[in-house]
């Protein structure tokens, strides 16, 4: 009894763990929907209430889209209220680093929601726009963490190596991207440049503002990442990494190229909302297959140090790399 006792508790936080991640995610995409419908401020500068009452007007439509962005968010909260109870219950006495992760997640969260109270109080600055968006990759990330934690055991272990830095730094720029992201849309750069590639006929246009500055600055990190993820997918290879490894670095890419090819469609469709949605979305999932591979690397290489002893929690293993 008590054996059967101890694996259900983790497989409760192993499927919270998934449920709470695919919606922060779906948040991300939710707030990219507030941000390019200019709903941000739908419900005026009141916070909880919006514009005043619980429930906004029913004609009120950048209203009820900032009013569900705040309702999906809460329910987020309880279950991960019903997350952090279940590791705490799981992985108190072993693998706490789980158990840590899940505190870290649960601040990074209440961090956020202070954020976004903050950014309708204070009429959408840019920075406090950025940050707001760069909170949630981080939590995002603390969730991932949470999730290969509790079900990611190795079957071997191999020492770090020059492709170990090459996946931190990957994973680095696909965050400055968002965060620059988030600069050319907060900052009114979304428009700056309205062709692609080039921005209003020029490669490097100094001249023409800071606003092209911005966005094309936000283009060529966008390229530097897209040459970032060829040597990792190559390097990857040639080490003879685990497939999980293999398999998470081609999601990244082809999520990578379809965010490329959206955000062109983004300029060249005069910020139609569709696209930026879209491209938010596709940015999201790119950090969190990079993440995913950091992290699963920092377990392979020792970096990272769970304790999974139970197989039948483990749906991910790991490979030997070839000597």
């Amino acid at each position: 009894m008590a054996k059967q006792s101890l694996s259900q508790r983790p497989r409760l936080f192993i499927r919270l763990a998934l449920t709470v991640t695919v919606l922060t995610i779906a948040l991300v995409v939710f707030g990219a929907v507030v941000r390019v419908t200019d709903s941000g401020l739908g419900c005026n500068r009141d916070w909880p209430l919006c514009g005043g009452t619980v429930f906004p007007p029913l004609d009120n439509l950048t209203a009820w889209i900032e009013w569900l962005h705040r309702l999906f968010a809460i329910l987020i909260g309880l279950l991960g209220v019903g997350m952090l109870v279940a590791a705490v219950r799981a992985f108190r006495q072993r693998n706490r680093a789980v158990l840590y992760g899940t505190v870290i997640a649960a601040v990074l969260f209440l961090f956020q929601a202070f954020l976004g109270a903050l950014v309708v109080k204070l009429d959408l600055p840019p920075t406090m726009v950025t940050i707001h968006l760069g909170t949630a990759m981080l939590l995002l990330a603390a969730l991932l963490f949470t999730y290969i934690g509790a079900v990611y055991h190795p079957a071997m272990s191999y020492g770090r190596d020059h492709v170990s830095w090459l996946m931190f730094a990957t994973t680095g720029v696909s965050l400055l991207i968002i965060l620059t992201g988030a600069l050319v849309r907060g900052g009114g750069a979304t428009l700056a440049c309205m062709d692609w590639p080039l921005c209003n006929g020029e490669a490097f246009p100094f001249e023409q503002g800071p606003l092209q500055v911005v966005h094309m600055t936000h283009r060529y990190a966008v390229v530097a990442l897209g040459v970032l993820l060829a040597l990792l997918l190559w390097y990857i290879i040639r080490s003879g990494r685990p497939s999980l490894m293999r398999k998470l670095i081609v999601a990244a890419l082809v999520c990578y190229g379809l965010q490329a090819v959206v955000g062109a469609l983004f300029v060249l469709a005069a910020a139609a909302p569709l696209w930026g949605t879209l491209h938010v979305g596709l940015a999201a999932l790119t950090w969190a297959a990079l993440v995913l591979i950091l992290i699963v690397e920092a377990v392979n290489t020792g970096w990272l140090k769970f304790d999974n002893r139970e197989a039948e929690w483990h749906p991910l293993s790991g490979s030997k790399l070839p000597s």
